[in-house]
């Protein structure tokens, strides 16, 4: 994973981008706009580091953020025409060298990573129960 964002944030460096840049870019790219609170849980960035890439992209000209008319405590933020313009001509351009990358891999390949990526992530989120580590600190006791 480490090496495709190193992939990914190579490529959008050459437009002038971070890859977070790039992401609140490409997660607001065909839609109308959304709050932060929305954009946050599509990107995982973190709220007080989404500030600070909203801010640096508003300064670019590539989102207009505005207060949400529903809810005045809060920021609704959009691409403006310029930053539509990059999403149409960058987003194309990495989807094409993703493809290139995995031009090789199987339906087969992608089920069976799939499958390894689906058992890994509810191993992670079952995580080791606390009578494992109670066991393994035992153990080490009596050693």
């Amino acid at each position: 994973m480490q090496d495709f964002e190193r992939f990914s944030s190579d490529f959008v460096r050459q437009y002038g981008l971070t890859h977070a840049q790039f992401d609140i870019i490409a997660t607001l790219g065909n839609t109308s706009g959304m709050s932060y609170k929305e954009l946050g849980q599509r990107t995982l960035i973190t709220k007080g580091t989404l500030t600070g890439v909203v801010d640096r992209l508003e300064q670019k000209g590539l989102v207009i953020r505005e207060r949400c008319p529903r809810d005045k405590r809060s920021y609704y933020v959009r691409l403006s025409t310029q930053g539509e313009q990059v999403f149409q001509d960058v987003f194309p351009k990495l989807t094409r060298q993703g493809q290139r990358l995995f031009a090789n891999y199987t339906d087969d390949d992608f089920n069976h990573l799939e499958t390894t990526l689906a058992g890994l992530k509810q191993a992670i989120a079952s995580g080791p129960s606390s009578n494992t580590d109670s066991d393994s600190n035992k153990t080490k006791e009596t050693s």
